[in-house]
């Protein structure tokens, strides 16, 4: 097997440094031998069995949704610990896969762990070394350390660096398989905070493209799952001469930056589509790139690519962005029937029919905490209502989706001042919400955020060059509960029941046992009732519940993941969490 020179991979507590370009590296044998590994499939991965967690919200639909039950409302007061285990030190954000007994959890700064999923223990451990200057090019150490994804395919483990390379390390053996540059990180440097997902063979993952790189790091690309061969790669930001050039008012194409897209997509395999959301502009206002009636293509908005090429099939655009509030969120894929109630929902399209049944791209995508619902097949607007409290946007035409942000907040000028509800940190942000089929309700972690902002001069290098704002945080105005959980119907937009708290709210899954699990910034993590929102559960687990968690099951015994970091809004100065990276694992007590 060839290794770089960089690769370092530490296999039963031994640590192995190659020393030369390429060597031979014999395969070392874990507890799970390769004989025993079952290649994981597109049919896996699209129809994964129970038992399984094999990609970040564990089906390609983006549900977060687990049909395990052996936990459920009537014992889960019952959930103990089982055991615990430290995680490296950064920023801590993953998502732990499961499948054959083995928990496989990214780590800070681009490194993976292989852990028996039953008792903790490191079965291989695999650091990748990234640029020393990654923290200074990619945009600061806090980010450049997050790795909240990986994804599983045949017998390897994929994930995308901060070298600029997407790579395969075997799933058994933690050794690299393959390894590609999407791009050089000296001339087109990109960040990976979020890894990639498969879908039909091809490995798609987007970035956070740094305005160093230009428009070209601004894409999503396609490789082949098991060659890492490059298939396709979508510019998020048009060309001269492509659709959409003419949304940017004349802004030379090298100027046209930081359309990125930094979360997980969703995928349809019946429809081959890929879907996507995007980030704002650099910088963030208008009347300094091109100007503000202009749409900036293809910014804040959710794609559908086709799977086989990466083309465009159709897109929407969820809002003309002064403001930093980025749309790359998950979108939820549902088959429902579509009646959004006039008294719960604010904008509707006036041709709906009461009842009718749509294949839908739901939940909330963005930072603005707007619920937005659309044909998935063809993008049409369906409805969209608010949640927390926001101010940003004054109206969506129901017959066209169009959205009119608030005239009053749109900047014109350096030094101009407005009061922005949410603020940049989003109403919603990258903890991700949960939709449960047992309810066909949505459950979303929000946050009450507003935020005095204030545009800065872009020529001034001691300010914020990248967005060209700042901004001063606060809890929004009628409330002092930072964090909400809301469960919100698919239906009829309905919010069926809303908890509010004073510390944030975090990442959330749901159960087959009728639960929802979560974990908040003051280190709490609990079990709700999916249809009360009751907490029936509840546990100190020190520090602030960072990473996403998740639910599985070995031998026919169901497990809950909960994983921990550090983080504070410091909205809430009174809460004082401790800072430690840790993965803890709850089950019920083993029957006697």
């Amino acid at each position: 097997m060839l290794l770089r020179q960089r690769v370092k991979l530490l296999v039963a507590g031994i640590t192995v440094i190659w020393l030369t370009a390429t060597v031979v590296v014999p395969v070392v044998l874990t507890e799970q031998t390769a004989g025993s590994f079952v290649p994981v499939t597109d049919a896996m991965l699209e129809n994964p069995a129970p038992a399984d967690w094999l990609m970040w919200r564990r089906t390609p639909n983006g549900w977060g949704y687990s049909p395990l039950d052996q936990i459920n409302r009537a014992n889960v007061s019952d959930l103990q610990l089982v055991w615990t285990r430290a995680l490296a030190p950064g920023s801590q954000q993953g998502t732990p896969l499961a499948y054959g007994g083995t928990l496989y959890m990214p780590n800070p700064n681009d490194h993976l762990q292989a852990l028996d999923a039953v008792t903790g223990d490191l079965q291989w451990e695999y650091r990748r070394e990234i640029p020393d200057d990654a923290p200074q090019v990619l945009g600061g150490a806090g980010l450049v350390s997050v790795n909240r994804n990986v994804a599983i395919y045949g017998q390897t483990i994929i994930d995308t660096a901060n070298d600029g390379y997407v790579y395969a390390v075997n799933a058994v053996t933690g050794a690299l398989a393959w390894e590609t540059e999407i791009f050089n990180f000296d001339v087109e440097p990109a960040r990976h905070t979020s890894g990639p997902m498969v879908a039909n063979g091809k490995v798609i993952s987007g970035r956070s493209c740094r305005p160093r790189a230009g428009p070209a790091s601004c894409a999503i690309v396609a490789h082949d799952a098991q060659t890492g061969e490059e298939l396709w790669r979508r510019r998020l930001i048009p060309a001269p001469g492509e659709p959409g050039d003419e949304t940017w008012g004349g802004v030379p194409y090298e100027e046209r930056l930081h359309v990125g897209s930094w979360m997980v997509p969703s995928y349809d395999p019946e429809l081959d589509l890929v879907y996507v959301g995007t980030s704002v502009t650099s910088p963030a206002p208008k009347f300094l790139l091109g100007g503000v009636n202009n749409k900036h293509l293809y910014h804040n908005s959710t794609l559908a690519l086709d799977g086989e090429t990466g083309e465009i099939r159709w897109y929407y655009q969820h809002l003309n962005d002064h403001w930093d509030l980025d749309h790359p969120f998950e979108r939820l894929l549902v088959d429902t029937v579509v009646s959004p109630d006039p008294s719960e929902v604010s904008w509707i399209n006036p041709r709906l029919q009461p009842g009718e049944e749509r294949r839908v791209v739901t939940g909330i995508p963005g930072k603005t905490g707007v619920v937005y619902t659309l044909d998935r097949e063809t993008g049409e607007f369906l409805w969209a209502t608010p949640t927390i409290t926001q101010n940003v946007i004054s109206d969506i035409d129901g017959a066209t989706g169009v959205v009119s942000e608030n005239p009053e907040l749109v900047f014109t000028s350096v030094g101009q001042e407005v009061l922005t509800c949410p603020h940049a940190t989003g109403g919603k942000n990258w903890p991700a919400g949960t939709y449960s089929p047992l309810t066909n309700m949505m459950y979303y972690p929000m946050q009450n955020v507003c935020a005095r902002m204030l545009t800065l001069d872009p020529n001034n290098s001691e300010q914020n060059p990248l967005y060209s704002i700042a901004w001063r945080g606060q809890i929004a105005p009628g409330t002092d509960q930072l964090g909400s959980v809301w469960a919100i119907s698919a239906e009829t937009g309905e919010t069926t029941w809303l908890h509010e708290q004073r510390a944030s709210t975090q990442a959330l899954v749901s159960t087959g046992g009728g639960l929802v699990f979560g974990g908040d910034g003051n280190g709490r993590f609990r079990a709700f009732d999916q249809e009360t929102g009751e907490v029936l559960w509840e546990i100190n687990l020190g520090s602030p519940v960072m990473g996403f968690p998740i639910t599985y099951a070995v031998d026919g015994r169901q497990y809950v993941v909960a994983s921990t970091g550090a983080g504070n809004s410091g909205l809430t100065p009174e809460l004082r969490p401790s800072s430690g990276n840790n993965l803890f694992v709850f089950a019920l007590p083993e029957a006697d």
